[in-house]
């Protein structure tokens, strides 16, 4: 019999492999011939159980007459009661200038990656069963009982990722503004455990969202939260509801309400909460869910607490949406066929691990023709999209009233903590009572709404400076600057151009660990992204900055590092001409 891991090798190895033979060798799939197939027939009976009445004048869907016939798409015909499918009339959607990139993996590389993954795994099952350090806790003395923890995920943790666990979880003791500081640490028994040596290395900082430069210990932001601590204190202690609302919150909701173009807005103290907490308040049994397939955590967890179901979409591909909603909308619910109670389409502004930017145009075309409601996290686009930085209804030109839901996050672009949600007046009263985060949660610290507000004044230029415009246009310009300059590395970045986030690619699992300490020896700090957070086959380091100067640093490091380990894996013809800046005042 097969052990468990050569069995994950064998269909990994013929999931990735067996479309690139076939289209390479263009082997002859057999399929069924056209002229066989037939459209599905039923008598009007059963239809009619189904929700679905054929008349010769038309058709009654759910008790409503549709002229002529047709229910998007479905079309009778003769007087007999019988159906026949028709393909749903293209929807006209605009295609827009893809300026998004993501080239696919070289099968070399792919071959090493897989062939080093498994190695690390074979590797640690021999260590597992000759060497259990005993600072390792164990169940013991638990007869009868089932293990409390997934065996394979505790295995994971304890003999593959414990390889490059000095390269995650790196303590700070600074804000992370351009610069931050590293608590140096060690490990004697090979990354089990860690001690600190009581030194500090100040490291160039590409690794957090401070997208604006906002999380500052100086400056008008620190000023005026240090006013807020001394007029409520640092926290509440109480839920919105009870004792936790103050005037500062109150116009906190109303900045946030008029900074995003809706009628109304409510915040929360923390950003993963407001997904996990609220999303139950807006749909449930009996509700379906259009997700992509690349949504944040926090928007999956409020998902399978709601009790809808979830149909997932392909990563932002309109026709996977469109054919997931065409579907839904005419054959309803499982079983019952009855009409859902209402349909949800979840999306992310931009998408951090994949630096892609949601294509909101299309989306709001179809969740208007199919009447769903939109649901957008714009957790790192408010702030750090668009000319005004409200998003990416507001890079598109979308109007705000268009999408249902905004919701976003506080912990990026403003350098604060928590989140709101923005929307019509209605929506806003309805969470306000219902909502599990304003009804148990505790309310936002009043330093860290203070915080937000400052910083959401400055972006508006209500402060009577230029100064947040000064740091949007300085964004975009470094986060095409930086791919432009990877680009002609060679070195291949996933995500669109005009995204702050950019991931830079390394496929395998060890040089994840190699490039993100060969960084930190050269004082640059970085995130490594790896499995189970990313595919396999997609490890990655993900860079940002907000200053031109520490990229300038950095892409000299990176392009020292290039050869030596290895990370010019682009195919594509590299750009000759050079990358110019953008602006003649390049602002640092």
């Amino acid at each position: 019999m097969m052990s468990p891991i050569a069995i994950e090798m064998y269909y990994s190895f013929k999931a990735y492999f067996e479309p690139r033979l076939r289209d390479t060798f263009r082997l002859r799939i057999m399929t069924p011939n056209p002229r066989q197939l037939h459209s599905r027939v039923e008598p009007t009976s059963n239809m009619a159980a189904d929700g679905i009445k054929c008349r010769k004048a038309g058709v009654t869907l759910n008790g409503k007459v549709h002229a002529n016939g047709n229910i998007n798409g479905v079309k009778s015909h003769g007087p007999n009661g019988i159906t026949q499918e028709k393909p749903e009339p293209e929807v006209k959607i605009k295609p827009s200038k893809s300026k998004e990139s993501f080239e696919p993996v070289p099968l070399i590389t792919a071959v090493l990656t897989y062939l080093g993954f498994y190695m690390l795994m074979v590797l640690g099952y021999v260590n597992q069963l000759f060497i259990t350090p005993k600072a390792i806790a164990s169940e013991k003395n638990r007869p009868g009982y089932v293990p409390l923890y997934d065996s394979f995920e505790q295995f994971y943790l304890r003999y593959v990722y414990r390889r490059v666990r000095d390269c995650w979880n790196m303590p700070i003791c600074s804000v992370p503004g351009a610069w931050v500081t590293l608590k140096d640490r060690i490990t004697r028994d090979y990354g089990w455990t860690f001690e600190f040596t009581g030194t500090k290395t100040k490291c160039l900082n590409l690794g957090s969202y401070n997208y604006l430069g906002f999380a500052e210990n100086t400056g008008p932001c620190a000023e005026t939260s240090i006013e807020a601590i001394k007029n409520y204190g640092i926290s509440l202690c109480s839920t919105r509801q009870e004792l936790g609302t103050q005037p500062i919150h109150v116009e906190l909701e109303k900045t946030t309400a008029r900074f995003l173009g809706t009628e109304d807005a409510i915040t929360f103290g923390m950003g993963f909460a407001t997904n996990a907490l609220n999303i139950p308040s807006l749909v449930s049994t009996g509700c379906l869910v259009a997700s992509d397939e690349r949504n944040h955590a926090s928007l999956i967890l409020g998902l399978r607490l709601s009790g809808a179901t979830i149909r997932v979409f392909k990563h932002n591909n309109m026709k996977s949406l469109r054919n997931l909603l065409h579907n839904a909308v005419v054959y309803g619910q499982p079983r019952t066929r009855k009409p859902w109670k209402k349909i949800l389409i979840v999306v992310e502004g931009v998408y951090s691990m994949e630096g892609s930017i949601v294509h909101l145009p299309e989306i709001v075309e179809l969740k208007k023709k199919y009447k769903a409601y939109l649901y957008l996290d714009e957790a790192h686009s408010t702030g750090a999209m668009g000319p005004r930085g409200r998003g990416v209804a507001d890079y598109y030109g979308v109007d705000p009233k268009d999408v249902d839901i905004l919701m976003g996050t506080f912990t990026k672009s403003f350098g604060s903590a928590g989140g709101y949600i923005a929307g019509s007046k209605e929506l806003i009263n309805y969470l306000r009572i219902n909502s599990h985060a304003a009804c148990y949660a505790s309310s936002m610290s009043p330093p860290c709404a203070q915080q937000i507000i400052t910083s959401m004044r400055i972006i508006m230029g209500e402060d009577g400076t230029s100064e947040g415009q000064r740091r949007i246009s300085q964004l975009a310009r470094n986060s095409l600057y930086f791919r432009r300059r990877l680009r002609k590395m060679g070195v291949i970045t996933y995500g669109h151009e005009d995204s702050p986030v950019v991931p830079l690619l390394v496929y395998m699992h060890s040089k994840i660990g190699s490039v993100v300490r060969a960084l930190r020896e050269r004082k640059i700090a970085v995130v490594g992204v790896g499995f189970p957070a990313t595919p396999l086959m997609e490890g990655r380091i993900r860079v940002y900055s907000d200053r031109k100067l520490c990229q300038q640093k950095a892409l000299e490091v990176i392009e020292e590092m290039a050869d030596y380990l290895g990370l010019r894996y682009s195919q594509l013809p590299r750009p000759t001409e050079p990358v110019i800046y953008g602006a003649e005042d390049e602002l640092e």
